[in-house]
């Protein structure tokens, strides 16, 4: 599973302030009148001839990030034969690989190209699109054929993942929070001893780093500068410290304690402890691929339970999670995955009826993030699943795309390594996690769209270098700043606040 968190500089204002294999669509079939399926949403339990009644064959089109897996076309058959029988749709599954998608994806949408759904979420220009009108507003969609997703969701995912009070993404059913801190090879922790019990802070973790450095020379301590993204999302809530009491934006790059984590990067890169290419390694699967191949030791990561356990069965490494920061619920949690439809969607109505399946039918949900029964997972129990004989993780035909991605992820099978109360322990997780004073407040960037432009590039010249440590902080925030400010960031802080006003009077904060 991969999950991009982009922050650090104005990039996270600039793509997160609430709070990185494309072809041409096709979609076939005619688009249904407005009376087929109007009693409602399929249920999962429905017959077949009363869930399909009246409706005419449409394919649809699923856009997502992740790279095309080797037997993708054969469960892409699997699932549409089950939606023929449930809403006489098929589906093509179009996996965009995770550097190529902000470019490919733009381009799509900018060419007027045909799909139906696409994965968005608050940190990846969720807020931006639906300001410039490229996904449908999903109110009425889901009173008429999605009725489940709500009562699925509960209130506070559904007000979280709003725009002023609309709909326009429908948010997966995950964690309601995130935790902070790194993913480790668990057969070094085992050679050198590290104790990882409880919250370990980062000069623990940099006694373990140093220790990998002077006795494993094959082996990188520490790959690509995700960890700086996932602290930066562990301590603001887009423009608000997690220290704060009060609902005031602040200028991260004028906050001491943002600073000082920075030079604290730059002494990780120093001492040698990154990879080689760690401004770039987490732009595609490379850092990923460093740990299959245990040429690194830890990865930063958003946590969550059991979060050590997905990764070792993607990635067939053993892996154990360790937390430098308490969990945190942002609105960016509510809109941490979603998936949208698109504008350009010749049948929305039966978008949602798809939608509305991956919250209640726990078939076509496991066939999208598992496979085929038999062929690349054999069941243990009810909700227990492990490879069939023979097969590995390096050898699967169908790694999963990303469970966290789509639709109510509680219904998705474990594996026999995982916790078995895995999903209660998500319950808890959700319920004991520190709230942010801001949780639903949505930035509309409308008003400073050409700041907001200009603030991102200023973003790619300096914000990766400064999280990797790869340049002198003070000299370089110093010029960052100067760009930024010139790029009309105090505009956009202005205009933050006054909506953030607005927002906390409208809300009794």
């Amino acid at each position: 599973m991969k999950k991009k968190l982009i922050a650090g500089g104005s990039l996270v204002l600039a793509t997160a302030l609430t709070l990185g294999a494309c072809g041409q669509s096709n979609n076939g079939g005619s688009q249904p009148s407005k009376e087929a399926g109007a009693s409602g949403s399929p249920s999962a339990s429905a017959p077949a001839s009363a869930s399909a009644a009246g409706l005419e064959p449409y394919k649809l089109t699923l856009v997502y990030p992740g790279s095309a897996q080797r037997d993708m076309a054969a469960v892409q058959e699997e699932m549409s034969k089950y939606l023929t029988e449930k809403i006489n749709a098929t589906v093509e599954l179009k996996p965009i690989d995770w550097g190529s998608w902000t470019d490919k994806t733009n381009l799509m949408k900018i060419s007027g190209e045909t799909f139906d759904l696409i994965f968005t979420a608050g940190w990846y220009a969720y807020a931006q699109d639906v300001s410039k009108g490229q996904f449908l507003e999903l109110n009425d969609l889901v009173a008429s054929h999605g009725k489940d997703i709500p009562q699925v969701l509960g209130d506070d995912f559904i007000k979280g993942a709003q725009i002023n009070g609309k709909l326009y993404g429908v948010p997966t059913k995950k964690e309601f929070a995130q935790g902070f801190g790194f993913l480790l090879n668990k057969d070094l922790v085992d050679k050198y001893k590290f104790d990882i019990s409880g919250v370990k802070t980062l000069e623990e973790m940099e006694e373990m780093f140093k220790t990998i450095k002077e006795n494993e020379p094959d082996v990188v301590p520490i790959v690509s500068n995700r960890f700086s993204n996932t602290w930066h999302a562990a301590n603001y809530d887009g423009r608000i410290s997690r220290d704060s009491k009060e609902l005031k934006v602040v200028d991260d790059l004028a906050d001491p304690k943002f600073i000082d984590f920075l030079k604290r990067m730059r002494q990780w890169n120093l001492n040698g402890w990154f990879d080689k290419d760690v401004v770039t390694s987490d732009e595609s699967d490379q850092a990923i691929n460093m740990i299959k191949a245990r040429k690194a030791f830890a990865i930063g990561q958003s946590l969550k339970p059991g979060k050590d356990k997905e990764m070792t069965v993607t990635t067939g490494v053993p892996l154990v999670q360790v937390e430098t920061a308490m969990p945190y619920t942002t609105t960016g949690e509510a809109q941490g995955a979603m998936l949208a439809i698109s504008r350009t969607s010749k049948d929305p109505e039966r978008a949602m009826m798809f939608l509305n399946l991956l919250y209640t039918d726990a078939k076509l949900l496991n066939m999208l993030d598992w496979g085929i029964e038999g062929q690349h997972y054999v069941k243990v129990s009810d909700n227990v699943i492990d490879y069939p004989e023979g097969v590995t993780a390096e050898t699967q035909g169908y790694p999963s795309p990303g469970g966290w991605m789509f639709g109510n992820q509680f219904n998705s099978y474990l594996w026999a390594n995982e916790d078995p109360d895995k999903w209660e322990q998500f319950s808890k997780f959700n319920d004991s996690a520190e709230r942010s004073i801001a949780l639903g407040f949505t930035f509309d960037e409308t008003p400073v769209k050409a700041e907001m432009a200009a603030i991102g590039n200023v973003e790619k010249e300096f914000g990766a270098v400064l999280r990797a440590g790869a340049v002198d902080v003070e000299e370089t925030v110093a010029k960052f700043k100067a760009k930024r400010d010139a790029a009309g960031y105090q505009k956009v802080l202005q205009e933050t606040q006054r909506q953030l006003d607005e927002w906390a009077k409208a809300n009794g904060k």
